[in-house]
């Protein structure tokens, strides 16, 4: 296959506008209030509920993001498969697409629409049956149903392996669509399949078609993310880089989860986010406009200071979830958080 030139984009154009961009919010979690049922796939309501889908996406423009991701985190095949709607990846990513240009084109700004692009739930060679074809395969048709809607740049998430990152990384190329790409920090300070903060920093360098920027989206809570931001700022690598945090950490209140992160506790996330040099913050899981919408005064608001330390996050946000960041080896003698060390390291 030929690989397709990427134009000139609209986010490259905003991160050298602006000092930082701030993203949107939960996605699931709008869903989910708005009545999707557990089990269900949000992608066949860019079909079947078109008008939710297009207020998912006027919540964060109303509430000041300049970027959002559209409605399309299980568009591949093989998510798509388990709700027998395999055959349907370029209309659902495209339609999810088409409805995300409509709400930003109304806009009396401009903004990015990003088009979210999640794990395809299979486990790749060596460890898997999914081999590096088939995930570009699956990945490739998944972006040009974004291309053909209209996405600024396709948007990697909640990725867990080097593997799989590699493959969305050949399949946009192939498309010829621009991109970023963030990863799940959840265990530790690592990925599930155990790659690092350092670790990623040092494969986006590599890769034949890196990402405009990369990061971090979900994990466990805002502390544990800041963590694993200070890792990538440790690399002093050029490329702008992410934080997408979710709103606190899940409780289960009444039959339903509920994420205790509040709008102000966002808010300092957000502007933490910012000092420790992250160019695109926004929020993951639990966050709705009403955290959007502090997360943008506090940016706008709120001056530069220096990068927050492991303390102050803790002080500010909360406590981590673990007591290393991944990249050193457990000292039984010492249950302290461990500073990022400067310099480079690999995952």
């Amino acid at each position: 296959m030929t690989t397709a030139a990427v134009p000139e984009n609209a986010l490259s154009k905003a991160l050298a506008a602006k000092e930082v961009l701030l993203a949107d919010g939960a996605t699931g979690t709008t869903l989910f209030n708005m009545g999707l049922q557990a089990g269900d796939a949000p992608e066949l309501w860019n079909v079947d509920e078109p008008k939710k889908i297009l207020a998912l996406y006027q919540g964060p423009v109303d509430a000041g993001s300049d970027l959002f991701l559209t409605n399309t985190f299980g568009g591949t095949a093989a998510r798509l498969k388990l709700h027998g709607a395999q055959k349907r990846v370029r209309e659902l990513n495209r339609v999810g697409a088409e409805l995300g240009r409509e709400v930003a084109d109304k806009a009396e700004r401009k903004v990015i629409v990003a088009g979210s692009v999640g794990p395809t739930g299979e486990i790749m060679e060596p460890v898997g049956a999914l081999s590096h074809s088939l995930a570009v395969e699956m990945f490739h048709e998944q972006a040009e149903g974004l291309k053909e809607g209209g996405v600024d740049i396709a948007w990697l998430e909640t990725i867990s392996a080097p593997e799989e990152y590699r493959a969305a990384a050949e399949a946009f190329a192939l498309a010829g669509l621009p991109w970023c790409g963030t990863m799940s920090f959840d265990t530790a300070g690592r990925t599930m399949m155990g790659l690092t903060s350092a670790g990623l920093s040092n494969l986006v360098e590599e890769l034949p078609n890196p990402p405009i920027a990369y990061g971090a989206n979900c994990g466990v809570g805002a502390s544990d993310l800041m963590r694993t931001v200070l890792g990538f700022a440790a690399q002093h690598h050029d490329r702008p880089f992410i934080a997408k945090g979710n709103a606190g950490i899940p409780k289960y209140v009444e039959g339903h989860i509920h994420y205790d992160g509040t709008p102000d506790l966002m808010a300092a996330y957000a502007c933490m986010a910012r000092d420790a040099g992250a160019r695109i913050v926004g929020g993951c899981c639990g966050t709705t406009p009403d955290h959007l919408r502090a997360m943008r005064e506090a940016l706008d608001s709120r001056p530069r200071d220096e990068a927050p330390t492991l303390e102050k996050i803790v002080e500010v946000l909360g406590p981590f979830s673990s007591a290393f960041d991944g990249t050193e080896a457990p000292n039984e003698d010492d249950d302290s958080p461990k500073r990022a060390r400067r310099g480079r390291r690999r995952g």
